[in-house]
């Protein structure tokens, strides 16, 4: 009984949570170091090897939230990290800003109508819906955005690891397929379809594919927190 009430301690739980998902995340990244398929991505090894943990100690979702969400808090100041790729690509913009913000624009509208055409497609539920929406974007961004709009943001960060993983493998099967020339277009690809995956996908090609992925990924983020109010109401409509 004595270990049963220091396990659930909130500090203690904190603590051991904190430490089983950070140790595992390291775990899958030198296991897709070795391995590097996008089957053993860390973001699609990692919440696996926590749901066995989870489920051999027969804790629960609620108690391992509860102990992690300091990690989701601290994705809101990381935001701000992402002003440097856009001041370190400033030239870029420069010269490729109408073509970078179409490409945002399209592709947004794209993600978001077919995310919300296949929820519709299959019947899901309302909240659902609406967190599956932001689904393209990065974390920190997508979860405002969902937040925003009336969507569950625990459920849209799990669709948007979901996406990324899948969208890093469609995106070599594209390369393979559709032969891209230009650096701008390999970049622009893996940022919009993949967010993070997709920028380490396109840092493993060249640097500068890596740089524009980053950048396109952040644009993509701006652009949809700028307009979630938007997105909302228009939703509201449907």
């Amino acid at each position: 009984m004595v270990a049963l009430d220091i396990y659930y301690n909130p500090a203690i739980q904190t603590i051991f949570w904190s430490v089983v998902t950070i140790g595992l995340y390291i775990v899958a990244k030198k296991i897709h170091r070795f391995y590097p398929t996008w089957l053993l991505a860390p973001l699609a090894v990692t919440p696996v090897l926590v749901m066995i943990v989870v489920l051999f100690l027969k804790s629960d979702y609620r108690h391992y939230i509860g102990a992690t969400h300091w990690l989701m808090l601290i994705l809101g100041p990381v935001t701000v990290a992402f002003a440097i790729p856009i001041w370190q690509e400033r030239q870029t913009i420069k010269h490729n800003w109408i073509i970078l913000f179409i490409g945002v624009f399209v592709g947004s509208l794209t993600a978001m109508t077919s995310a919300w055409g296949l929820a519709r497609l299959f019947q899901l539920d309302h909240s659902l819906t609406l967190s599956l929406i932001p689904r393209s974007m990065s974390t920190p961004f997508a979860m405002t955005v969902s937040s925003d709009i009336g969507g569950v943001p625990d459920l849209t960060a799990i669709f948007v690891v979901l996406t990324g993983v899948f969208g890093g493998a469609l995106g070599e099967f594209i390369m393979k397929v559709m032969p891209l020339r230009s650096r701008l277009a390999k970049g622009a690809l893996f940022g919009m379809g993949a967010h993070g995956v997709g920028v380490a996908t396109a840092h493993n090609i060249g640097r500068e594919e890596g740089s524009i992925a980053g950048l396109v990924m952040v644009l993509v983020g701006i652009v949809n927190v700028l307009l979630a109010p938007v997105i909302g109401w228009v939703l509201s409509l449907t």
